[in-house]
């Protein structure tokens, strides 16, 4: 029988609708299909761990006029994010970290670690700003893009279909970039208008153990080997305490603000290096190299390793040690301090520790294979 010209239409038109549909279902299939069989093989061991501890003290008192002090609602999303970070357990007792804050986040699929820390500088609070905002803004979006990045290249599953292979979400993040994405994050949020920070973010690669750096101003890192510094991140200022930091400036600056530092991402130090079992890395704010020099953090670190414990409790108590030391060390007026002795380099005199906030965090390195 010969079908009639508009039925016969109708009839095309609902197998092109079947076959879209078909192809839909096809697509999504295989993109489920290549999301399981990936997340199957990041389910197995990496050749690296790594066990983080983070410990932090804020200054006994601000200088801040309280008047001021406006911080992020613990409603909103970085608020939320803020407390729940100044919730991981240390020995240290503070109520915040002042004008410091860092971040520590596991990568896309287990890829790695990223963490890092930054201190708010605090000469805005001559102009009525919270120097704490700028700084925990830029963490929470250091940690909200490393959490959707791998720390390398993507991992694929080589017996994947090509069309498979396309369906891998995330991209590598090297720490330069997350830290030009983060300062980015930051000149967008409305509830931070003007600030400056230091900023030292860090990657660690659990397919390969290569760390990964990017630092701008006087925050830092080191990595101790063998109870010893094996590297020591330089310090970036444009002169004597006035370090290298990313700004933004408020939206009605003129020429109040013409002498302001603004310094970019790009102006950034970059470090790449190959780990082995049993390293230590410890990124910090000044508030701890301006008071504890370069062999008391390692003497520190092979006291807490000798205690014992387990790698991450070992991790913690190195965090926490570092932390009480510097605290020590701030409030002396009879012991030499690295801020002292750069001081007398510049030909200034000053004498004993440097009150600041102190953040520490320390990971540490093990082979699992």
């Amino acid at each position: 029988m010969r079908i009639p010209t508009r039925l016969a239409h109708y009839g095309s038109e609902f197998q092109r609708e079947l076959a879209r549909k078909s192809f839909v279902k096809t697509a999504a299939s295989t993109r489920a299909k290549a999301l399981s069989r990936l997340s199957t093989t990041t389910s197995l061991p990496r050749p690296y761990a790594f066990h983080i501890g983070a410990s932090w003290a804020g200054k006994l008192q601000s200088d801040l006029d309280p008047r001021f002090k406006i911080p992020f609602p613990s409603e909103g999303p970085i608020g939320s994010w803020r407390d729940e970070t100044l919730s991981r357990p240390k020995a240290v007792k503070s109520a915040d970290a002042g004008e410091d804050f860092f971040f520590v986040q596991e990568m896309r699929n287990g890829s790695g670690i990223s963490f890092g820390v930054a201190d708010g500088v605090g000469g805005w609070v001559e102009s009525g700003v919270d120097p704490s905002l700028f700084s925990q803004a830029l963490m929470y979006h250091a940690h909200r893009y490393s959490r959707s990045a791998w720390a390398g290249e993507p991992e694929i599953d080589p017996t994947l279909d090509y069309e498979e292979r396309e369906q891998i979400e995330g991209w590598e993040m090297a720490p330069y970039d997350c830290l030009d994405l983060a300062y980015h994050g930051v000149l967008r949020e409305k509830l931070v208008q003007a600030g400056s920070s230091t900023a030292c973010i860090i990657s660690l690669n659990a397919a390969n153990g290569i760390l990964r750096s990017a630092n701008l101003g006087d925050s830092g890192f080191a990595i101790i080997r063998s109870s010893s510094v094996f590297y020591r991140q330089r310090t970036q200022t444009h002169f004597f305490n006035c370090p290298k930091q990313l700004t933004k400036l408020p939206s009605n600056a003129g020429r109040k603000f013409s002498r302001a530092c603004v310094d970019s991402p790009r102006d950034a130090d970059t470090f790449q290096t190959k780990l082995r079992d049993g390293d230590i890395v410890v990124a910090y704010t000044d508030g701890f190299s301006d008071n504890v020099f370069p062999s008391e953090m390692a003497t520190i670190c092979r006291l807490v390793a000798r205690s014992g414990g387990s790698d991450h409790e070992i991790a913690q108590a190195m965090a926490d040690r570092m932390v009480e030391y510097s605290q020590q060390c701030m409030r002396s007026k009879t012991r030499v301090s690295p801020f002292e002795r750069d001081a007398a380099r510049q030909g200034m005199f000053f004498r004993g520790g440097k009150e600041d906030d102190v953040t520490v965090v320390v990971g540490l390195i093990r082979e699992t294979s």
